[in-house]
């Protein structure tokens, strides 16, 4: 890249993240210190826009340390914010190639359901009806485990629409996303009509997380754990709470700036910087051992009748195989 081209990324990107930023106080003094490292010729060598995008990412989140806040590189042509139906067709297709991030759904011996959610919690609209599906085959089950240990993030929307599956009766709040910058609150509720079968408010829920757990995928964690409606089981997750808007800067870098922040209802507060703290922390293989070995004690201790026995059976076998097996054990396949 020339040197007026890096001074003009410099400069735009300064500009938004001083209008834009969650924090407009610190914006401000971020987009101080880009410009200043600019005219001091900080960023004049950086060719490559990769060796750009990894100075000026630094650079953001000095102090702050807010991991959605960015100079993104892609090694494909970055999608213009502005051209709408492009930004929608990019997004629908990857939705499609990665089955709508329904990256696993199964029924796993002793009746537990296992969604496996990866690599994207990806808008209803590009992957409603696949959500939709998995719930449907997981919906009868007597346990859940929801796998995040591999998902980066999405959307706010569809966190709303996997929650409204695990409760019953009236709606229930599960986040809000603040706005400063227009003082706006959006607040997310269960959906009270899905098109689906719900898997209900009382059968149990594990959650498995990784440190690379993020953004969305730990507002899913963070709802449900922080209602009571699941154990959440691994690592402390990635710590990012303000969700992102995306700008265009060059064909190959993109400015992700946190614009928002979430409030939960019942914490009053979020899991910026901290990350979502596991009920039981354990390194992440050893994650869904532990899960699954619960879960298929809490089917164990079920009331059984005749319609049941051959279940109880299939758990007991399972829990007997599963004690057997080395701590890190990952789900069957």
């Amino acid at each position: 890249m020339r040197t007026d081209e890096i001074a003009e990324l410099i400069d735009r990107l300064a500009t938004l993240v001083s209008e834009l930023y969650v924090f407009p106080e610190v914006g401000a003094e971020i987009a101080t210190r880009l410009k200043a490292a600019a005219a001091d010729g900080r960023y004049d060598a950086l060719a490559e826009p990769e060796e750009l995008a990894a100075r000026v990412t630094a650079d953001l989140q000095e102090g702050n340390q807010d991991r959605h806040l960015r100079l993104k590189f892609h090694v494909d042509e970055v999608v213009d914010e502005t051209d709408p139906v492009a930004e929608d067709a990019a997004w629908r297709r990857h939705a499609e190639l990665t089955a709508g991030g329904m990256a696993r759904v199964e029924r796993l011996a002793g009746n537990i359901g296992l969604l496996e959610i990866r690599p994207l919690i990806f808008d209803p609209t590009h992957a409603g009806a696949a959500v939709s599906a998995a719930m449907s085959l997981l919906s009868a089950t007597d346990a859940l485990v929801i796998d995040l240990r591999r998902c980066l993030g999405g959307s706010p929307d569809m966190v709303t629409f996997l929650c409204s599956h695990f409760f019953d009766g009236e709606p229930v709040h599960l986040n809000d996303l603040v706005t400063p910058a227009d003082g706006t609150v959006r607040q997310f509720w269960t959906i009270p009509h899905l098109p689906g079968p719900r898997f209900g408010g009382t059968k149990p829920i594990w959650v498995l997380t990784s440190s690379t757990t993020f953004s969305a995928a730990e507002e899913l964690t963070y709802d449900l754990q922080q209602l009571g409606r699941a154990t959440v089981i691994g690592e402390r997750t990635g710590g990012g709470a303000h969700p992102r808007d995306g700008f265009k800067l060059h064909p190959h870098l993109e400015a992700t700036i946190p614009i928002k922040r979430a409030l939960n209802p019942v914490s009053h507060t979020n899991w910026e910087g901290t990350g979502v703290i596991p009920d039981l922390e354990l390194p992440a293989p050893s994650a869904f051992n532990e899960a699954y070995s619960q879960a298929l004690d809490h089917v164990l201790a079920l009331p059984t009748d005749p319609a049941r026995r051959a279940l109880t059976d299939e758990a007991r076998e399972a829990r007997e195989a599963l004690s057997a097996a080395p701590a890190h054990a990952d789900a069957p396949r």
